[in-house]
Formats: structure tokens, sequence, C-alpha cells
């Protein structure tokens, strides 16, 4: 496979994105009932009509048909029967087998012979008497690109002969641009349009054909390109070395290479000059806001200027919603590729003039309109910057931040707004290697003491390559320690800093690292920012701290509006809080938008993280797994190694909880390989957690214990690490199991002491359950029956299971069988919906020691399936994502997990590894 790509998009032998359109043409071309018939392939430019003529025609050399080809040349345009000639050329030799009026006809029009001009009927019949005797002796493809450009003679001919085709062994396939004039006579005959690629197919293309672009550029290009494989090919050859890998300098509008200058901006050139006037603010706008555009060139040109670009289908123009859009992006670039550096900049100063209500986009154009540093405008630009952030665009703020640098007169204020820049880039922006060289510009010209920008966006950095956490937090709290901030609230960057050094804290996991951070809060003035108080009680040490915080937590959540930092650091103070579920609308709503690239990626991923923990505690394993997989997916695209642990984590939790121990002990062996070399406790203290869960699952309870001792000490709810407070159930169930009750006593006395159980129903719940499992007689079944009428159970359904599991054992010892059976039927249940493999045959085993044989009963009810669920749940059982799956049905991923979720229980299972057998089963029903 090639690493490149050709002009119409063809990487090595593959024809990217284009499977469903070769199966059609293919098809078309071999079906017996219009065997002869002709297909017209129309599409845009550059969509890729010639790659397609080419393997049809490739394809069917190889099966042994004869090709005749041809192509429309813009010079021989007005030369008679030139395009006949490049078509008939092979068969020159074999013009003997016709009649000598038809030969003799033929020889003249194609050049070959003299006399006088034959009439056009003759000629096209003697064509079409010609192709049939060579196709007597073997299939025959006519192909025939750019019709629009072959002479009127040849088009004449062409269209007579495809109209005679049906029945005969000649196919006929030829290709014209969308909305050309053609002399070519198509009624009658199938056409084909050519679409645009997809999103996923322009990304593959552009990622195999330019793999040394970075991923925001790609994007970038992608967004501008639409979809058609020529400018997505051609777009990155225009941009230099620094614009391959920094989105921050790729210019608002893409230049053009040669080749696409010559497709899109030929179609400019002979405008007049007002029209290009127009469309020159038009396309620096980039609102396609008609109101603006016509103010910013009132006096010079007017609205009824634009009348020859739309006749010449390069634009549209909305009257009723004053909307100005073009055809196709790459006009726009074309238009200002035309367009000299003085008319760029007395456009753009237009423009500013004529957005004065509007100062984040007059900010940018007056930026683009400066000649030489201006401390005003790069002021301006900075105010945009911290506007465009707080919208949740991390990039488009990051080109604020360097243009307002490049304005900057004092050295001081450049080096700091490249230090913003820098910390906005690897904090929300996704591109790494762009906030390194911006960080680089901010150093060197250091002033001074290091900028908190700069410090913060150095540790960042720092943490995701070859560095270690104790360096990043050393670096970064001597900064804030030696900064000039006066302790402001107010101050952002020293707000940042903060809330990175909480990270960094966590990321830790130890007590020694937090008691700075409490300090530099404390000194705060005139008070902590809320959001950051919150997260200092309810993420440090919630087990002791949280309880206290709550109130105002849920003052956070009430107020959580959709600002993709602030969703995601309240996501951070409820995760322990088990609050995450109160705003799961906000958060799946910025998962969407970061797959949608409106998004930063940093916020994107915490989504997905956020959303991946609390699917694994609603029992939504498969919505977990897919969301862990995406996470890594965008974790490998963007270099954030670091992050990529979380994921790792969620997935060894599913695979443990289902009994894949194999798989759990591989990725959180992952996580520890890379964790431990960098003092990521934090990190390790996770895998801790998901192996004493893989090793509860195998029945490894001695293992299990060494795992979950490992999180936390027995006898301690081990401070200032949160997850301590997820695996306390594990430590007193594997501790009881291994006879090591002192201990389980012990551990189940400090969950008590602690305040965990006050934090949220699902934590109590787990106190409630080891106070049963370590207390003896009916005392503990009534604290069993305390833990399981606590409210919400649906929220916590395998946490449940475990407990009806627990207690229904506590109750056949007592020898309460008609209970025991109870339980432990509802326990089985839960774990067979859920897909709990192991727990699954623990809860049977306990039920046949009950007295009932058999399981059998404890098996949910079919129910039907509605249309769209069957369909849905047949292509899960294929193996499809939820992705592929959305794509096929046009719905969206999410509505494809919520699908599943609701099928699942229909069918008695939640695997998808299920699917294939319960849906055989329920076929088997039907027909029985």
């Amino acid at each position: 496979m090639k690493a490149g790509a050709d002009r119409h998009g063809r990487v090595g032998t593959d024809l990217v994105g284009r499977d469903e359109d070769l199966a059609f043409v293919r098809s078309f071309l071999a079906d017996s009932e219009v065997q002869g018939a002709a297909l017209l392939l129309s599409g845009e430019a550059g969509v890729g009509k010639t790659a397609m003529l080419d393997e049809v025609a490739r394809d069917a050399a190889h099966q042994g048909v004869r090709v005749l080809r041809a192509r429309g040349v813009q010079f021989e345009a007005d030369i008679g029967y030139a395009g006949l000639n490049q078509l008939l050329v092979p068969l020159f030799d074999d013009f003997d087998v016709l009649d000598p009026v038809h030969r003799d006809a033929l020889r003249v029009a194609v050049g070959i012979g003299t006399g006088p001009a034959p009439d056009r009927l003759l000629t096209s019949t003697a064509v079409l008497l010609l192709l049939r005797q060579t196709a007597a002796r073997t299939l025959l493809l006519l192909v025939v690109d750019d019709l629009p450009w072959l002479d009127r003679a040849t088009n004449a001919v062409l269209g007579f002969v495809a109209r005679r085709l049906v029945g005969s062994p000649i196919g006929f396939l030829t290709a014209a641009r969308e909305g050309s004039d053609s002399f070519f006579e198509s009624s009658g005959l199938t056409e084909y349009r050519l679409k645009p690629l997809t999103d996923a197919s322009s990304a593959e293309l552009l990622s195999r054909a330019h793999p040394d672009v970075s991923p925001a550029v790609r994007r970038r290009i992608t967004t501008e390109a639409r979809g058609n494989p020529l400018a997505l090919v051609e777009l990155p050859t225009a941009l230099s070395a620094e614009q391959r890998t920094t989105l921050a300098a790729v210019p608002s509008v893409l230049p053009l290479s040669e080749r696409l200058q010559a497709l899109f901006a030929s179609r400019v050139a002979g405008l007049p000059v007002p029209s290009r006037k127009l469309l020159l603010i038009a396309a620096l706008d980039g609102t396609g806001d008609l109101a603006a555009i016509e103010a910013a060139v009132a006096g010079r040109a007017g609205v009824d200027d634009l009348a020859p670009a739309s006749r010449d289908r390069l634009v549209t123009v909305s009257a009723d919603h004053r909307r100005l859009s073009f055809r196709h992006p790459l006009i726009g670039s074309a238009v200002v590729e035309l367009a000299t550096p003085a008319e760029r900049r007395e456009a753009h100063q237009a423009l500013a003039d004529a957005l004065k209500d509007r100062p984040e986009r007059r900010a940018w154009h007056l930026g683009e309109a400066a000649l030489g540093p201006d401390e005003t405008v790069a002021a301006l630009l900075e105010e945009a910057a911290r506007l465009r952030l707080r919208r949740g665009d991390a990039l488009g703020a990051v080109a604020a931040l360097t243009r307002a640098a490049a304005l900057s007169p004092a050295r001081a204020d450049e080096s700091r707004r490249l230090a913003e820049a820098a910390y906005v880039g690897v904090d929300s922006g996704g591109e790494l290697d762009d906030a390194t060289r911006l960080l680089a510009g901010a150093q060197a010209h250091p002033s001074g003491q290091q900028s908190l920008h700069a410090a913060a966006a150095s540790a960042f950095l720092l943490i995701n390559q070859d560095g270690d956490i104790d360096t990043a937090y050393r670096l970064l709290v001597g900064a804030i320690e030696t900064g000039q901030h006066g302790w402001d609230a107010s101050d952002d960057a020293l707000v940042e800093a903060l809330h990175l050094l909480v990270l960094l804290c966590w990321y830790g996991g130890e007590p020694e690292l937090w008691q700075p951070l409490f300090a530099f809060v404390d000194r705060l003035t005139p008070e902590p920012p809320e959001l950051l108080w919150v997260i200092t009680r309810t993420f440090a040490d919630p087990a002791r701290t949280g309880p206290a915080a709550l109130p105002r937590l849920a003052e956070l959540i009430a107020t959580v509006g959709d600002e993709p930092n602030r969703v995601i650091r309240v996501g951070t103070a409820s995760v322990f809080a088990d609050r995450l579920g109160e705003f799961r609308w906000a958060t799946r709503r910025l998962a969407e938008q970061g797959r949608a690239g409106t998004a930063p990626v940093r916020r994107h991923l915490g989504a997905l993280m956020h959303l991946g923990l609390d699917y694994l505690h609603l029992g939504r394993w498969d919505d977990a797994d897919d969301l862990a997989v995406e996470g890594l997916a965008l974790c490998e695209d963007h270099d954030y190694r670091f992050f990529a642990w979380y994921f790792q984590y969620i997935r060894a939790v599913v695979a443990a909880v289902r009994g894949d121990r194999e798989t759990s002990d591989a990725l959180t062996g992952e996580i520890v390989r890379w964790a431990a070399p960098r003092g990521a406790r934090g990190a390790v203290y996770f895998a801790d957690h998901a192996r004493a869960l893989a090793a509860l699952g195998g029945g490894d309870f001695g293992t299990a214990y060494q795992h979950a001792c490992a999180l936390s000490p027995p006898g301690a709810v081990a401070p200032y690490v949160p997850i301590a407070m997820w695996g306390t159930m594990n430590l007193v169930e594997a501790a009881v199991r291994t006879g090591r009750d002192a201990e389980a006593t012990a551990h189940t006395a400090a969950m008590r002491a602690s305040g965990m159980a006050e934090l949220s129903p699902r934590l109590e719940l787990l106190v409630l359950a080891c106070e049963a499992l370590t207390t003896h007689g009916e005392e503990s079944v009534a604290l069993f029956e305390r833990a399981l009428s606590l409210p919400d159970p649906e929220r916590r359904p395998f946490d449940t299971a475990r407990v009806r599991l627990f207690h229904g054992e506590r109750l056949r010892r007592l020898r309460a069988t008609t209970e025991a059976r109870e339980q432990l039927t509802l326990a089985l249940r839960s774990f067979q919906q859920l897909g709990a493999q192991p727990w699954t045959a623990r809860a049977a085993a306990e039920l046949r020691a009950s007295g009932r044989a058999t399981p059998t009963a404890a098996t949910p009810r079919r129910q039907a399936l509605t249309a769209q669920e069957l369909q849905i749940a047949t292509l899960a059982a294929t193996g499809l994502t939820n992705k592929q799956i959305a794509e096929r049905l046009f719905l969206s991923h999410r509505t494809i997990g919520t699908h599943l979720y609701q099928i699942y229980p229909k069918l008695g299972m939640t695997s998808r590894a299920a699917l294939r057998d319960a849906l055989a089963e329920l076929d088997a029903e039907a027909g029985a």
C-alpha cells in the first residue's frame, strides 16, 4: 500500500470511499437486462469521476473486456471529430470490416482518409456498425471522460450510438462535470451522480495521503474540502511545513495548490472587478452575513454585482435569510488567492469598520489588516480569545492569542500571550506539537519569572511525554509560590494553575502532595472560586471532606450550563460523590460536540471519561466499553498518551466483571507499566481496583485481597485515594472469604468512621453491606435489608446484585431457605442481564444449594422487539460498533446505545457476544 495518493484520491490500489459507487457502476454494466445500456457519471469538479472511470476500465480489462477510451481536451474542442479520433485509434486497422461507403465516411471523419465531409448520420451509423462488428469477437466497453470538452461532432455521434446499444455486448460509460453545458444529448440515458466523500472516508484519504499532517490541520482541511478527493489530496501540498503541523499557523482562508488554482481560480478570474470585490469580502468574512458584506463594500459595489458569480454557479444568495454561500469553500480560497496582499488588508479593514458592534470578529479583521506591531489591536485580540474560550473554541482562542503575540510591541507581552496560547493548546486544544512550539516561542524571550501559563503548559507537556509527576508538580508549585499574582482569586492564570495542580496531586496519589495546594487555596482573596473550592473537598479526600461540600456541589450542578471547561470540572467534583448522572445531559452533549469537532479535544476526552464511569455504575457496560475505545482512539490521534490509562481502566473493569480476566489483567498491566516509572501512583490505584474485581470474579480471593489492600490497607479508608471507597467491599469480601475476619471488621469500622456513607446511596450500600458481612445472626439480616431498601437501586445494579448474593448466602446458612431463594433469584436475574458471568455462575450455584434444581426460573421472559430494535440488534450481532450501526441507519451513536440498552433486558442478556444466540432463539420461538 503506497503512503501517498494520486490526484484523484487513489491510494495504492484502493479508491478510498467509493466501494458502493463502484459496485453500482459494475452491476449496471454487467446486468444482462440492460446490457449495452449507457451510463452517465456526473459530479462536481475533482470529486473523482476520472478515478472511477479508470477503476472500472482497469477492472473490465482484467476480465478480458476490450476498452476504448477518449477524453475531452479543451484546446481540441473546435476540431471536428477529434474525440472520435481518440476513441477509434485502436480500431483503425479494422475499418475494412465495413462496407466501402461506411468505411470511407469514417476514414474521412477521423482524419485518415480524404474526400468530402461525410454526412453526420452516415458517420454515426458507421461508428455503430464498427463497434458491433468488434463486439462480436470480444466484449467492448467505451469509456469517455470530460464529455463537455469533446467537440460537437463527436458528441453528436456518441449520443446517437449510446441510445442504440441496448441488447448488445457493448457498454458505454461517460463522465461530465455537474452543471456543465454539453452538446451530448443525454436524454433517456441513466445518470449516476457521484457524491462527495463522507467525513469518515475524507479523513481516511487525507490521513493516508498525508500522514505527516497533524490531526487538527487534517480536520480543518476536511471541512474546507467538503468531501472533494482532489481537494483533500492537493490542499496540504500548498501548506508550509509549519502549517502542516500547526493549526494556529494555517491562514483563515486556505491557500490553493497550482492544480486547485487551475480548477477553481480560473472560474473566478473572468468576473467583473466589483463582483470580485464582493466575493473577496465574503470569503474573508467567512460567515455569509450579507448585511455585513454590504456594509463593508458600501459605495464600491452592491448585491447586484453578485449576479455574474451566481450565473456561473460560484455562489448562492438567499434573499429570505440574507445569506451568501460559496458553492464550494475552495471557490472562496480561489478568490483570496487571486487578490493582492494590499487588497486583502483593505478588505479586512473594511470588514472591521463594518463590524464595530461585534468586537470579536472586528478584532480578528483588525489583526489581519495590521501591517506591524499594534498593542491596541493585540489587546482586542486577547479579549477575543477569552470570548472564544468561554464558548469552547479553544483552537480559535489559540489562533487569536498567537496573532496578538505577533502584534505585541513589547517582548514581555509577546511572551505572555504565547505562553497563554500554549496553555490553552495543551489544556483544551488537543495540539501538543503546536503547544510545544508556542511555549518555545514564549521562553525565547524570558522576562523575569516564568509565567504561570508557561509553567502550567510545561507541566502538562512534561507528564504527557516522558517526564514524571514529581518533576511537573515541583515545577508548578514553584511557579505558584513565586508568582507575582498577589493571590488574587480573579487571576485566571493562577486559578488555571491551581486546577492543574489538583490533577497533579491526584495523579501522584500521595497525601503530602495536597498540603501546598490547600495552603494556596486558603490564601486566595477575597475567597477561592466556588468550583475550585468544591473540587478540593469532593475530589481530594471525599471520604472525609466531601459531605460538607455536597450542598455547594448541588448548586454547581444546578447551574452547570454548557461551557466545556465548567461541565468537565463540575464532573470532576461529582465523580466520587456519585453525582455524574445528575447532569449527564450536559456531558453527553459535550461528547457529541467533540465528535462533531466543535468542542476542545481535552474536554471531549473528559466527557468520555465521565460518561464511561457513569455507565460502569449504571451497568451499561457495552456503552462504557464503546466510550473507552473511542477515548483510546482520540488519545492516539492527538498524542495524549497520559490519558490513555483512564480508558484502559474502564475497559479493564468491564472485562473483569464479565469474567474475561486475561483481558482485564493485560489492560491493568499496561496501566502499571506506563504509570509506575512516572510516579503516577493514582493511576496504579485504579489498576489495583480493577485487578481486585477480576480476581474476585475468578474466585481467587487471596489475590483479590492483596490487590484490595494495595488500594487501601485494611482498617483505613486510604486518605487522598478516593477510589479506595469503591474498593472497600472488595476488600471486606476477600477478607471474609479468606478467614481474615479481624481485618474485615476493622475495615468496616473505618468505612463507617469516614463520611463515605453520606456521599451517596451507592456508597452507603457498600458500608451497610460490609457491616452485614462482618456481623452474625439476625442482626446481619437486618443490615442487608437496610442496604437493599436504599433508594434507586437501578442506578447501581451490579453492586445491588452482589449484596443480594451476600444476603441470599447468609439467609441460606441461617436456614431461611424461602427468603434465600428470593434474594438469590433476584441476584441471578440481575447478573444475567448485566452479563456478569462469574457472578451469574456463583448465584446459580447458591440457588441450587438452596434446593432449587436449576436456575432457569430466574431467566427473564423474552419480550418482543420493535422493528427498529430488531434491525439494530441484528446489526449489532454481526459485530458492528454503535457508530457503524448509526451511520447505516442515519441515527446518532447515542441513540443506538440507548436502544441497545433497552434491547438487552428484553432478550435477557447484556453482552453483544450473546446477541446472535439470543436472536436465533427468538426466531426459533417465533417459528414454534
